[in-house]
């Protein structure tokens, strides 16, 4: 089974982040520049919150609040769940299948390590089936 560590191992560890005080317009701006769909919400090294695109369609965009006026600590999900590195990737599903949620930041030492999406797991997932196909075909072949 694959550990996040792993995961993040070939994905890579760089996570986008931005302050609690960033204007939520500057939050989007970013997520839209990095091709992403949530940013982690970091005061220094400390992670204080996740920001994602439901957070803006869901707490500015359908009350009405001004994009540049407010502020990301505002519409943060907080606090965040996150895994350890040495969580499996069956473990990090079935949590954001659970919660409902689409990014999970992975904390060690309680310093981020990295960021995964469903859609990460999604590829991991696949990858390992494929390979077990690999293997099964080739044993059943001789």
């Amino acid at each position: 089974m694959t550990l996040l560590s792993q995961l993040l191992d070939t994905k890579g560890h760089a996570v986008h982040a931005v302050s609690p005080d960033a204007s939520v317009i500057d939050a989007i701006r970013s997520m839209a520049d990095n091709h992403i769909g949530a940013l982690l919400v970091m005061e220094g090294q400390q992670l204080a919150g996740i920001v994602s695109e439901r957070d803006y369609a869901r707490k500015v965009i359908l009350l009405g609040r001004s994009s540049a006026t407010t502020a990301v600590r505002d519409i943060m999900s907080s606090p965040v769940m996150s895994l350890s590195p040495d969580s499996t990737v069956d473990e990090a599903m079935r949590l954001m299948t659970e919660h409902r949620i689409r990014h999970l930041p992975v904390v060690a030492n309680g310093r981020v390590t990295g960021l995964v999406s469903i859609g990460d797991l999604v590829k991991c997932v696949i990858e390992e089936q494929r390979h077990t196909i690999d293997e099964l075909h080739s044993y059943i072949s001789g």
